[in-house]
């Protein structure tokens, strides 16, 4: 009988324990790092484009078109983020599902003509809605994670985008490993991949994805991330590795699925790290117990003790109440504090990020998206489009990394304003816009390596300041505006400038050989001059964003001194609660509050009995 009890006990701390792992918030994080890990295929278009581009007769012109209704969808995420202030994340999730199998499944018609050749705008339309489903997985489950973790909101940020960045260079090892072909030239049916995989995976966790209610008490969580960066660093350096490698030999099918194994493996291998953290929250249940029920006692203070505050404070929330949000504007709350949706987007120092990340963010996406086309122009084989792709989604997974904890550390320790590296980082991406620009022999792999790293450091940069200065009250919309700059610069730069450029060059180059394009000739560059003035003009134009950003440096520098200072004393203060009462003490915070919890009345300064 006895025994019969300790097994039924042992069954049910089993089942408690596997559901406080599963609805905890490190499994949610680890969920989180799986749907960002497949949610960077718009980073892929130079694998791809070039399969839409012959299949459908396209210029570069028209082609680049698609590229920028790609990042339109991409970043215009303002729609997911509304949605997400008044429903659940697991709505949001599942409308990028749906979205994102749409769009791109209808491309793969398309481009396999199972389907009639759609019109341009067609293709426009379904691309963007492909894309804008990344914006959808972005708000339900990054900005989520950032609200449960709002102490170490830099690392999270780093992390997950980080995932993003690296997702490029895993979706291209799964896809071989699921579509080997002796001439690894099958992109159609990357295409079909793209449609199918991000959706199955945020599928798979909608239930775990929430906002999680914070315990007062929270632990030491640098050392977790700090743990979880060096899987992701791992798994990054194998890809690196598995790259050059690939780009030397030639793999066997038997090759690839051993490859695919060892990618999956690492990007499961977070698990361990949760069920740890969760072990040892296990542990501390009894703990916890105690200092919930010594919460409920303080909250039972009388209210003669507390009622002419209350009585304030409710006045003053009346009287906001009355205070048209209109009103309010151009009347902001100081930096650190929750904005509303407006008085951020009417500010001054929201004008000035989105400038500066209309220029920075333009540039590198533009050599992004045209690393195909580049490669090819400056003589590059074929197969090197393959590496210069994976290198950029690497090196962005670093970028992302790198920004994102760095920043934190510098911040935390040396109050140093993110908006420094943020100039930083823009100066750094001109000397790749510079080797591009000059065209000399297998510069493009530097080239590759800096813009990809540029590119992937400005994100968590950006996002961080926008939560640190106008708050996390809405910080889904938020986010999401800060992203349209990316697809302002990238029609600015990839359309106007470099496809138009690009196009002229290749009409020149025609007409030279004695044709012309009513001839149904394709206009392709060959060439250092295909893309040599469009690169000039986007270095300047990203000097250009480093002045932006500046100006925003002085006008930060004096808020960024201490902008932790609230959560520290938090966190030292849950601390100290959680030692004495480990200790067998109880810590009172007031006098007040002793005499409410030995349940005294009147006057709360009498002795102890």
């Amino acid at each position: 009988m006895a025994a019969t009890e300790h097994t039924t006990n042992g069954v049910h701390t089993t089942k408690t324990f596997t559901h406080q792992l599963l609805t905890g918030r490190w499994f949610m994080l680890f969920a989180s790092s799986l749907i960002m890990s497949v949610a960077g295929a718009t980073y892929m278009f130079g694998l791809y484009s070039n399969q839409i581009k012959t299949s459908l007769s396209y210029d570069q012109t028209t082609l680049n078109l698609l590229s920028f209704f790609k990042d339109l969808g991409a970043n215009v995420g303002v729609i997911s983020g509304l949605i997400n202030e008044i429903t659940p994340p697991w709505v949001v999730l599942t409308t990028g599902i749906i979205m994102n199998f749409f769009g791109y499944f209808m491309i793969w018609l398309s481009v396999t003509k199972k389907i009639h050749t759609p019109k341009i705008w067609q293709m426009c339309l379904y691309i963007c809605i492909g894309a804008n489903s990344q914006t959808f997985a972005n708000t339900g489950a990054l900005v989520t994670c950032v609200k449960n973790f709002p102490h170490s909101r830099g690392s999270v940020l780093g992390l997950l985008k980080g995932y993003v960045g690296l997702s490029g260079a895993i979706i291209t090892q799964i896809y071989h490993t699921l579509y080997y072909s002796d001439n690894n030239d099958n992109t159609q049916s990357l295409i079909l991949l793209i449609a199918w995989l991000p959706a199955a995976i945020s599928f798979l966790f909608l239930p775990t994805i929430r906002i999680l209610k914070l315990d007062s008490i929270q632990q030491k969580e640098h050392k977790v991330f700090y743990h979880l960066l060096y899987i992701s660093l791992g798994l990054a350096s194998f890809l690196m590795i598995l790259i050059i490698v690939q780009n030397k030999f030639t793999f066997s099918k038997i090759e690839y699925l051993g490859d695919g194994g060892v990618v999956i493996f690492l990007l499961l291998l977070p698990l361990v790290v949760v069920f740890r953290e969760e072990f040892k929250s296990n542990s501390l249940l009894k703990d916890d117990t105690s200092i919930s029920q010594l919460k409920v006692v303080v909250a039972d203070v009388p209210s003669q003790n507390v009622s002419i505050n209350e009585r304030e404070v409710e006045a003053s929330i009346n009287s906001d109440k009355k205070v048209s949000c209109l009103r309010t504007i151009f009347k902001p709350p100081n930096r650190g504090e929750d904005y509303t949706i407006l008085q951020a987007l009417f500010s001054i120092d929201m004008l000035i990020l989105f400038l500066a990340t209309t220029f920075g963010v333009g540039g590198t996406l533009t050599a992004i998206d045209n690393l195909g086309q580049i490669g090819h122009s400056l003589g590059y084989p074929s197969k090197s489009t393959t590496t210069f792709v994976s290198l950029v989604s690497i090196w962005n997974y670093l970028g992302r990394v790198a920004s994102g904890y760095i920043s934190e550390i510098l911040l935390t320790k040396y109050k140093i304003p993110r908006p420094y590296l943020l100039t930083f980082v823009m100066l750094l991406s001109c000397v790749g816009h510079i080797l591009i620009a000059l065209g000399v022999s297998n510069s493009l792999y530097f080239a590759s390596v800096i813009i990809g790293f540029c590119f992937g450091a400005q994100w968590p940069l950006m996002f961080a300041i926008i939560s640190e200065i106008f708050g996390l009250k809405y910080y889904s919309t938020l986010y999401n505006f800060g992203a349209v700059a990316s697809p302002v610069g990238s029609y600015i730069f990839n359309v106007r400038v470099a496809g138009n450029l690009y196009d002229k060059e290749a009409l020149k180059q025609l007409e030279a050989k004695g044709f012309s394009r009513q001839e149904g000739k394709d206009l392709t560059c060959v060439g250092v001059e295909c893309y040599r003035m469009a690169f000039i003009i986007i270095t300047a134009s990203t000097l250009i964003g480093c002045f932006f950003s500046l100006i925003l440096v002085f006008r930060t520098r004096r808020f960024y001194k201490d902008i932790y200072g609230k959560y520290r004393a938090e966190l030292e203060e849950a601390e100290v609660e959680m030692r004495n009462v480990k200790s067998g003490d109880v810590l009172f915070e007031s006098e007040e509050n002793r005499g409410a919890m030995l349940g005294v009345a009147g006057d709360s300064r009498s002795p102890r009995p």
